[in-house]
């Protein structure tokens, strides 16, 4: 079969020519915009721009079976993976979601949230639709819950993403807002470019992924902030549709591999506000030799299928931080709570504030080289 498609055929897939997209406050990513919604089936991995043969897959009597997350969807021809974004084409598995994000932007390094990796340095920012898990108070659902096929595409293969994040002098590359593990092609063949580059690469990421593509992927991987749901096997099920297990041992992966590890905790009110839980959580991270790593408790605000709930009181998160500070996590954070001393860095020993923040900006840093201005006391991070 031709590989080819002519320029008539390519109009046809839905080409709509140059859209821009803002990309902070000064910058503009201009590329092709693809608009796929009338792409009513995967008809032909050969005329699809965006496709490539998946890794970690096995053929089986029941079609082709996934082998990158928990999930490990089995597909017969044609049928779509519940991230939403791999089929079975002639027996073998293909990807859909590499080259083309649905967004793409220049972010604080803050924003993700990673407050002990490069200090407002700037983070090259991009998802491609999709997710493994299916949580009710999803921030990005109209991207995470749905299909490359349904979303307005970028035309920005690695390469091209790796060249765009150095000319516009971003320190690293994102792989956020949905899930990177289900777009880990595209992650994985970025990121071994940005390294050549000197460019780092962090993801944000539910880590819900086998040990064995993982471990290929943070190779080339030098932060992370994983999501930490809960510290339920039951309430993964309930609200995120997965296990806990996956998650505890990704954590203990990306340690074991040297990548820089930050954690958050959305504390959602009447689901994951139990306090012994809280504890349990903290207590795990310690015993794991996870102190060093920051937690960050992050304000819940109604969306998505949770819209019925009040957010989360302050004074919930507040009590869940001095848990964690009791448990021995030596910076412990909370976020999505404008104005709260508590997104600044204190200095384990001597208490003094290290890095002021308001919001995503840096207000002082008294951190010199990786050790606190004050006492000298080594700050764990990636610094520069």
């Amino acid at each position: 079969m031709n590989n080819k498609i002519n320029k008539r055929q390519f109009i046809k897939t839905g080409a709509l020519g140059l859209t821009g997209v803002c990309l902070g406050l000064r910058n503009k990513l201009f590329s092709n915009t693809i608009d796929i919604n009338s792409q009513k089936s995967f008809t032909g991995v050969d005329l699809w721009k965006w496709s490539k043969e998946a890794s970690h897959y096995i053929p089986t009597a029941r079609g082709v079976k996934c082998m990158i997350c928990p999930n490990e969807c089995t597909l017969k021809e044609g049928e779509l993976s519940i991230c939403n974004n791999r089929t079975n084409e002639g027996g073998k598995l293909y990807t859909i979601a590499y080259g083309n994000p649905c967004a793409v932007h220049i972010d604080p390094i803050e924003k993700k949230p990673l407050y002990h990796f490069l200090p407002s340095s700037r983070a090259f920012s991009i998802a491609t639709a999709g997710c493994n898990l299916a949580c009710l108070n999803c921030q990005n659902w109209t991207i995470s819950q749905t299909s490359p096929r349904k979303t307005r595409n970028y035309d920005l293969m690695p390469r091209a993403l790796v060249e765009k994040a150095y000319k516009d002098k971003c320190e690293s590359i994102a792989y956020t807002y949905s899930e990177p593990i289900t777009f880990y092609e595209y992650t994985y063949d970025s990121s071994k470019l940005a390294r050549e580059k000197g460019i780092k690469n962090v993801m944000v990421t539910a880590g819900y992924i086998n040990e064995k593509p993982l471990r290929d992927l943070v190779k080339h991987i030098d932060g992370a902030n994983v999501d930490l749901k809960s510290f339920s096997e039951s309430t993964y099920l309930k609200l995120n549709g997965g296990t806990l297990q996956p998650v505890l041992n990704t954590l203990k992966v990306l340690r074991e591999e040297g990548v820089w590890i930050e954690i958050t905790n959305l504390i959602v009110p009447s689901w994951t506000d139990d306090i012994d839980m809280i504890k349990k959580m903290c207590d795990w991270l310690y015993d794991n030799k996870l102190y060093n790593y920051p937690l960050h408790f992050s304000r819940f605000h109604p969306q998505y299928k949770l819209s019925q709930l009040p957010s989360t009181p302050v004074a919930t998160l507040q009590k869940a931080r001095e848990i964690a500070l009791k448990a021995g996590i030596k910076f412990v954070y909370i976020g999505n709570v404008p104005g709260t001393k508590a997104e600044n860095t204190y200095c384990p020993k001597c208490k003094k504030v290290l890095i002021e923040r308001r919001g995503y900006f840096i207000i002082a840093n008294n951190i010199n080289g990786n050790k606190c201005k004050y006492c000298r006391e080594i700050i764990p991070g990636v610094w520069k």
